[in-house]
C-alpha cells in the first residue's frame, strides 16, 4: 500500500471516522449485536462505476452485495464445486430470507462486451471461461437491434438470463411461487444516473 500520508484508502478511512462515524456509531453497534438483516440481495457488476449502496442510498445491513464480472447468476449446479455466487444467494435466500433478489446491469460493461467481442488475451484463465456462460444469448440479441442500441441491449439480455437462471434455484422458485421472494431486473446508466427496469416491455424502461 501507498504511505498513510498519499494512500486514497486511509484518508477515505479518516474521512468516515471524522464525517461519518460519530452519528453512525449507535447503528453500528445495533448492528453488531443483534446481526444483519437486509431485505433485498443485489446482484451486481464488479464495475467500480456501478455501486448498488450508493445508487440506492442505502444504509449498512439494508442490502446483501454480490457483485463479479457482468452481473452473472449460474445456473444450479449444485455439484461440490466452488461457487461463490450460488454460495452467496443460499446464505442470502435461506439464511437472511430476503424478501426480494435485484439483478442490476449497468452502461457500458466491459464483461458484456468481452462477450460481444471477446475476452481479451490478458484474463483468459478466469474472465473468458466466466463470461462463457453469457456470450451465446449477447450474440444472438446483437444480431437483433440496431447497431445503435446492441450495448444497451445486450446489458439488458444479460440481466434477463440472470433471472432465468435464478429460477433454475429450488428454494427461490418456489418463494417466488409463494409470493414471498420477488425478482427484479435493473439497468443503470452511468452518464446519467438513471435506472431502467424490465417490466413486460420489449425493453427495460425508467422508474419515475
Amino acid at each position: 500500500m501507498s504511505p498513510d500520508s498519499t494512500d486514497p484508502l486511509i484518508a477515505g478511512y479518516r474521512r468516515f471516522r471524522a464525517d461519518h462515524w460519530p452519528a453512525a456509531k449507535a447503528e453500528y453497534e445495533a448492528l453488531a449485536a443483534d446481526g444483519q438483516t437486509p431485505h433485498t440481495l443485489i446482484v451486481a457488476c464488479s464495475d467500480s462505476r456501478a455501486d448498488p449502496a450508493l445508487i440506492f442510498d442505502a444504509a449498512p445491513g439494508q442490502l446483501f452485495v454480490v457483485r463479479n464480472v457482468a452481473n452473472l447468476v449460474p445456473p444450479y449446479e449444485p455439484d461440490g464445486k466452488l461457487h461463490g455466487v450460488s454460495a452467496a444467494l443460499e446464505f442470502g435466500v435461506k439464511a437472511l430470507n430476503v424478501s426480494r433478489i435485484v439483478v442490476m446491469g449497468h452502461a457500458h460493461c466491459g464483461g458484456i462486451a468481452a462477450m460481444r467481442d471477446g475476452a481479451p488475451e490478458a484474463v483468459q484463465d478466469f474472465v473468458a471461461p466466466w463470461i462463457a456462460q453469457g456470450t451465446p444469448v449477447v450474440r444472438r440479441i446483437a444480431e437483433t437491434v440496431e447497431p445503435d442500441q446492441i450495448e444497451q441491449a445486450t446489458e439488458e439480455a444479460v440481466v434477463r438470463l440472470s433471472l432465468e437462471n435464478l429460477r433454475t434455484f429450488p428454494w427461490i422458485a418456489e418463494r417466488e411461487a409463494a409470493g414471498t421472494l420477488e425478482l427484479t431486473g435493473l439497468h443503470f446508466g452511468i452518464a446519467e444516473g438513471m435506472l431502467r427496469k424490465l417490466t413486460s416491455a420489449p425493453r427495460f424502461e425508467p422508474l419515475s
